[in-house]
């Protein structure tokens, strides 16, 4: 994110622990309206995923990541920029704690900062208007599956792909959202994302 994005980011916290800092797109305010909630039940769905992880890797701290609500445009030069993809994509995952240069928190007491997602509106709508999905819905699944990524998971290879599907399917279940893959036929389908 850039310095002016910096200063004006919302916090969107999940609980005392756990919370997005979020620069959104003011369009996104009119196309999904309760993208502040939707974030919120995200992060509480996918809390114990996330304290498994945490406690898995001996860290037990607060947690924060970064959250772009951006249009296609910015979302492309991110992909060109750090995927070698001119294209608009519908998530971007930036994780930092799982990458070996990410240095640990600058004080005991300091939060972990999990890593950054980008997410591109009219991508976004377009894939749920296609899959006849609802906006919000379609846009806790992006936000599930880059978090996910972000806690180290991937769809590299089919197994992989078929355990971050059954754990996506499984959180977004208790959300009240509906299988998100369907009887599409996209059950281990590898995605190089």
């Amino acid at each position: 994110m850039t310095e002016d994005a910096a200063e004006s980011l919302e916090r969107v916290s999940v609980n005392e622990v756990w919370s997005f800092d979020v620069d959104a797109d003011p369009a996104w305010d009119v196309a999904i309206p309760n993208w502040r909630d939707v974030l919120v039940r995200v992060g509480v769905a996918v809390e114990p995923t996330l304290l498994a992880s945490l406690e898995d890797a001996g860290t037990l701290a607060a947690v924060e990541m970064a959250v772009w609500l951006a249009d296609d445009d910015t979302v492309q030069g991110l992909n060109r920029d750090w995927r070698g993809r001119d294209e608009a994509t519908n998530v971007l995952s930036f994780a930092t704690w799982w990458d070996d240069d990410c240095p640990p928190p600058p004080a005991p007491d300091a939060p972990l900062i999990l890593g950054d997602l980008a997410l591109a509106l009219p991508t976004v709508l377009a894939e749920a208007a296609h899959e006849s999905k609802a906006p919000g819905d379609h846009f806790a699944h992006l936000v599930l599956h880059g978090v996910l990524h972000l806690l180290g998971y991937d769809h590299q290879e089919v197994a992989d792909a078929l355990e971050m599907e059954a754990l996506e399917t499984r959180l977004l279940a208790g959300l009240g959202i509906p299988d998100p893959y369907g009887d599409a036929g996209l059950r281990g389908e590898i995605d190089d994302e």
